[in-house]
């Protein structure tokens, strides 16, 4: 302990390499942001779907398309994705150079490429990816494939391997860091070292240089019709980025704050105080033997005492449960685990949620 905490006050009292509490809170903002605009837009999709439905079925690439244009204009700007230039700090290539290049320099086309790939693409891809292993593991044991196709068995085997592949992948960041603490290595994030660079603190002479930047104003010159175009569209996506860029860094704080008012934690206290009155059970509710089944919690299957997954309600009795819970209990025993009312399989009825 006491030589990781040298090596935590040797890395922080570093001239240019920022501390390890910097790099993980850069990191972390970016991640803050997403949950809450998807947060934002859902609520939008479900006031009026006609309207703002196709944002919420298109959240990712929209995002995405957002994203590249905010970090497009930072990275040739400041030398740095949002996140950094928000903590002070910007990327240089990985060298030998003592004389480190100024912010407004922005970085080598091959870094500058290669680190708008890695931070754009790759949380975009992880994302899709997550959602596609979401949805096989809800449709795997359902799914109209016979037991013994081809198609089952590979996506059975993907579900199988995808924990440990994921498992890999966080362990290689975790590791990362780690290293970077005992001053092992010059990057927290292997995507940083994918991408050629490494994260310094911005220095006295970037913050005049990028203040200059910001506050001259570029002579008018005569220019050729398709220079003036071109011009007008890099100022135009500049615009947008600025635009973007400015309100994420007034809101940040508002939006990590949406963030923790839409967490599980708080759904049950804002559905209590916006949901309509709750319609009241069956009249033949046996309460001295059925009403323990209940859990206090509504998103719990009175089953299985879990969250619901694919919840599904009885049209009998209207009580809600998971899927395979209430299918197996009423192959079983023909009647609602609830109130005891005759109850067949044609009578699940599947609920579907504003995600689906």
């Amino acid at each position: 302990m006491a030589e990781l905490g040298a090596h935590l006050t040797a890395a922080s009292a570093g001239d240019d390499r920022p501390s390890i509490f910097e790099a993980v809170a850069q990191d972390s903002l970016m991640a803050a942001v997403k949950p809450a605009l998807q947060h934002l837009v859902k609520v939008l999709a479900e006031s009026n779907p006609g309207r703002y439905g196709f944002l919420w079925h298109w959240f990712d690439e929209i995002y995405a398309l957002l994203d590249l244009l905010l970090q497009q204009h930072y990275l040739a700007r400041c030398s740095a994705s949002f996140s950094e230039n928000f903590y002070s700090l910007k990327r240089i290539p990985i060298g030998d150079c003592r004389q480190q290049p100024l912010a407004t320099a922005g970085l080598p086309k091959r870094q500058h490429w290669k680190s708008l790939l890695l931070l754009v693409l790759v949380p975009y891809l992880k994302g899709k990816l997550e959602k596609l292993v979401s949805s096989l593991k809800e449709e795997d044991e359902y799914s109209i494939h016979p037991p013994s196709s081809s198609w089952k068995r590979f996506y059975r085997a993907f579900l199988a391997a995808y924990p440990f592949v994921n498992m890999t992948w966080e362990g290689w960041f975790l590791i990362q860091q780690l290293c970077y603490i005992l001053g092992k290595a010059q990057h927290h994030s292997p995507m940083l070292r994918l991408a050629g660079v490494r994260l310094v603190r911005l220095s006295a002479e970037d913050i005049q240089a990028l203040e200059k930047k910001l506050a001259g104003a570029t002579s008018s010159q005569t220019q050729s019709i398709k220079t003036q175009v071109q011009s007008a569209v890099r100022k135009a996506l500049g615009g947008i980025a600025f635009s973007l860029s400015t309100g994420l860094s007034v809101s940040v704080f508002f939006l990590q704050f949406l963030e923790w008012w839409y967490s599980s934690e708080n759904q049950e206290t804002i559905k209590s105080l916006t949901a309509l009155p709750t319609p009241p059970p069956p009249v033949h509710l046996d309460h001295g033997a059925s009403s323990a089944l209940l859990p206090k919690l509504k998103t719990v299957c009175p089953l299985c005492r879990k969250i619901r997954v694919n919840a599904t309600a009885l049209s009998t009795s209207g009580f809600v449960f998971c899927y395979r819970c209430v299918y197996s209990y009423v192959k079983t025993h023909q009647r609602c685990p609830i109130t005891g009312y005759a109850t067949e399989l044609q009578h699940l009825v599947k609920l579907y949620s504003p995600e689906s």
